[in-house]
């Protein structure tokens, strides 16, 4: 039976393709070609040849670059997973709005267009100049206790991601980068995590926001307590939607919806830390060849973080011992892939340049 959230999902994934294997075969001749020994460049290389493959023609610089943090609330928090109180989610947009975060830093440091999302915080923002007003809901409901959101919330994140992508497209951006911003969304993010790869939640529940030593252990069980209440003890794994909409959140339901439209629509996805990755990868098991378009920034210091890279064999650029989410650690790959796209573009071939090739 069809319902709100599969209606939506199949309207998003419509023609989602996968990248260009000509183009990726042609940039890969061409950065052999260059002026260097073969493969010299290493991973430099491979983001330059999967970039080529993704934008095809439009594979030029500057890249036209957006940041998109999605905000949201979670029921959860009335557990005590987090170190921060709730009311921290809408203090921090309101700091994104001021140019007071370090996305914020960063994104103007690297020429990128950042644009704050409120999908579901439990704050009213009085129309706050700056701030794209999405709310589905004052936050998701307890997940220890019941589902985190209906169906038909479910489907109108889905939807306001896909929205965003829409527009990113059409205002000419090549490469995304998504983060979010939630107060408890770790917990949510273990929970996915532990549902879609099968790791035990020990594993998979990091600190978080710097929750002490017997917190997380209170944590641990929390995600545990959840995994068997929503989902029980058979092995059967469930959807990816239904582990969206059990132990999801609105921010990263609406990162689920951008990332499957981003990659209709061919953009560069660049992947944030734990709960961003986590909700790519429930993207990427909705449509594999939305997985092509992905490009891990960095690897957070969340443990859970590599089990969900490692899911989808992603390597990340960068490893800066991170744990801020907001999408800081994706700009601050964005000069590495650019550098990459530079190199490819500008460098002169053995030819061009009359230097000898090597001679085997």
């Amino acid at each position: 039976m069809n319902t709100a959230s599969t209606n939506a999902i199949s309207e998003i994934t419509r023609n989602i393709e996968p990248p260009s294997r000509v183009a990726h075969q042609r940039a890969q001749a061409h950065l052999d070609s260059l002026t260097k020994p073969l493969g010299s460049l290493g991973r430099l290389e491979d983001l330059a040849a999967q970039i080529a493959s993704i934008l095809g023609d439009r594979l030029t610089l500057p890249l036209r670059k957006g940041v998109y943090i999605f905000a949201a609330d979670h029921g959860i928090t009335a557990e005590g997973v987090s170190a921060y109180p709730r009311e921290v989610t809408h203090q921090m947009v309101l700091n994104f709005l001021s140019h007071g975060a370090a996305v914020n830093v960063l994104a103007n440091l690297h020429h990128a267009q950042l644009t704050v999302i409120d999908a579901g915080v439990d704050a009213d923002f009085h129309n706050a100049p700056g701030l794209l007003h999405r709310k589905i809901a004052r936050g998701t409901r307890n997940m220890l206790h019941e589902d985190a959101m209906t169906d038909a919330d479910l489907a109108r994140a889905l939807t306001v991601g896909a929205e965003l992508a829409d527009i990113a497209a059409s205002s000419g951006q090549t490469l995304i980068a998504i983060g979010e911003m939630g107060i408890g969304n770790t917990t949510s993010a273990s929970a996915i995590t532990c549902a879609l790869t099968g790791a035990s939640p020990a594993l998979a529940t990091g600190k978080g926001t710097g929750i002490d030593t017997s917190a997380h252990a209170r944590k641990i069980s929390i995600v545990q307590s959840i995994l068997t209440a929503r989902f029980g003890t058979t092995p059967t794994q469930p959807s990816p939607l239904e582990i969206l909409r059990c132990v999801g959140g609105f921010e990263i339901a609406a990162i689920v919806g951008m990332v499957l439209a981003a990659a209709r629509h061919k953009l560069v996805i660049l992947a944030d830390g734990f709960i961003s990755t986590a909700a790519i990868a429930l993207a990427a098991a909705i449509a594999p060849s939305a997985r092509a378009y992905i490009i891990a920034g960095h690897q957070s210091e969340e443990p859970g973080h590599k089990l969900i890279l490692d899911h989808l064999k992603l390597t990340p650029v960068l490893a800066l011992n991170m744990r801020l989410g907001e999408a800081s650690g994706a700009v601050l790959a964005m000069p590495i892939l650019e550098s990459a796209i530079a190199l490819c573009l500008q460098m002169a071939t053995f030819s061009s340049a009359g230097v000898s090739g090597a001679s085997r």
